[in-house]
């Protein structure tokens, strides 16, 4: 079965904008090369049925063997189109434009060979005018037209006429209009069958561009809300070391250390504030552009425990469920900016769910999965079609959104995606879904 090549390179979103953009404009020339390839074959297998019934129930006197070894030329070329067309090469303008060139040349040789111009099949260079004019830019398209036109011309002069009595006056029973009819019925069946697969195509890679750019959009928004992130953490830095030094001073002051409840506070402070320095350090430690500079070696299970263990210490959630059912421990090399990604995910179940959140996570068919469910309202329909856009959120407050938005972009970098769904039992639950391959470790280099 042959693959379609839009879905296959559909993948390629992966990769750089650029690459993206030319990989979809590669899959869709393949695509509309295929399609030329399924005509000829048709065109083929139309001028056997027509010699042949024009030698055999009409009488007509054709030069069959010229007439084959022109058929014999156009089906190895056929052939060796098909072979092209599994080679991972872009489909050149010139490519397809030669490609036509070559139907032209056949169906000139064919018409010169059995009456020319007189020969009511004549009409089907409009067929190759007409893909000319969907398939290629528009210097090519008109050189098609003009080529046409000097072959009709060269016929008109040339060619000898067909052995067909022109009796128009018969009407439908004349065999020249009867020759028209079916070119005029082969024409428009065939240009509403390829014109309409050409056009599918053309939306497809309309539809993938368009969604290419959104893409770069949402990466550029990323860029800039992490460059605001990364200014603000190098800001805050000074001020919390300072209250840090504060706090210290006031937990060794007489009027403290001898008040439990002032201590109490100032412990409770200084938890607190360790905390936002963590996260400061975070934000710091993700804003390097390469993966490699906030990557920590670690295995999959010691990488969701130590999350998990890090996320209940520092946020009250009365019923926490975790089931870690990864069976088999693998080395791995996690970003901080996937943890935080997670983090975000758990924060906005417990927001939406304050009396209970749960986290499942295991491994299936190469990927790892990570599910975090609650008990609140769910999502809206309208917004489970929006997860990943950025302000899409069930929340009044402004800035709210993102968490999802970052979730789903980090994910994608990675290869992987998000899925959020509502539960039947209340809730809702998101899983995030990430290849092993885009995070494994080498055993050895472990």
């Amino acid at each position: 079965m042959i693959q379609n090549p839009l879905d296959f390179f559909a993948k390629a979103g992966r990769s750089s904008p650029q690459a993206a953009a030319a990989n979809v404009e590669f899959a869709a020339g393949h695509k509309n090369m295929l399609q030329l390839i399924e005509l000829r074959w048709i065109a083929v297998i139309g001028q056997i049925t027509t010699i042949a019934s024009a030698i055999l129930i009409f009488g007509i006197e054709l030069p069959l063997v010229h007439m084959l070894q022109v058929l014999a030329c156009l089906i190895a070329f056929n052939v060796a189109s098909h072979l092209r067309w599994h080679e991972r090469r872009p489909v050149s303008n010139g490519e397809m434009f030669m490609a036509l060139l070559v139907d032209v040349a056949s169906l000139t040789v064919l018409l010169y060979l059995s009456g020319g111009i007189t020969n009511p099949f004549a009409f089907l260079y409009l067929l190759q005018v007409i893909l000319s004019a969907v398939l290629l830019e528009v210097l090519w398209t008109w050189t098609i037209v003009l080529i046409t036109i000097a072959c009709m011309a060269g016929l008109a002069m040339y060619a000898q006429p067909l052995a067909l009595p022109f009796d128009h006056a018969r009407g439908i029973a004349s065999l020249y209009i009867q020759g028209l009819l079916v070119c005029f019925a082969l024409n428009a069946a065939l240009l509403v069958m390829f014109i309409s697969r050409i056009s599918d195509t053309l939306r497809q890679k309309a539809a993938q561009l368009a969604s290419l750019r959104q893409h770069a959009v949402e990466e550029e928004h990323i860029v800039r809300m992490g460059l605001l992130a990364s200014g603000a953490a190098h800001e805050l830095g000074t001020p919390l070391a300072t209250v840090s030094v504060i706090l210290g001073d006031w937990k060794r002051m007489p009027q403290f250390r001898d008040d439990p409840s002032l201590l109490e506070e100032i412990t409770e402070m200084q938890t607190q504030l360790q905390r936002c320095k963590s996260i400061v350090s975070g934000i710091l430690l993700s804003a390097g552009e390469a993966r490699g500079e906030s990557a920590v070696r670690t295995t999959v299970r010691s990488f969701l425990d130590g999350l998990v263990k890090g996320w209940r210490a520092s946020r009250s959630a009365p019923a926490f469920q975790y089931n870690n059912r990864i069976l088999e421990d693998r080395p791995v090399a996690f970003d901080s900016a996937l943890k935080q990604t997670i983090d975000n995910l758990l924060d906005n179940a417990l927001e939406a769910s304050p009396d209970w959140v749960g986290l499942d996570a295991w491994i299936e068919d190469g990927s790892l999965y990570v599910a975090v469910t609650d008990r609140g309202p769910g999502f809206a329909p309208a917004m489970l079609g929006q997860i990943g856009k950025p302000y899409q959120s069930t929340k009044t407050k402004p800035g709210h959104g993102l968490g999802l938005f970052l979730a789903v972009n980090v994910v994608r970098k990675l290869g992987g995606s998000v899925t959020a769904v509502n539960r039947q039992e209340g809730g809702a639950q998101v899983t995030l879904t990430l290849p092993l391959s885009s995070i494994e470790l080498e055993k050895e280099g472990f």
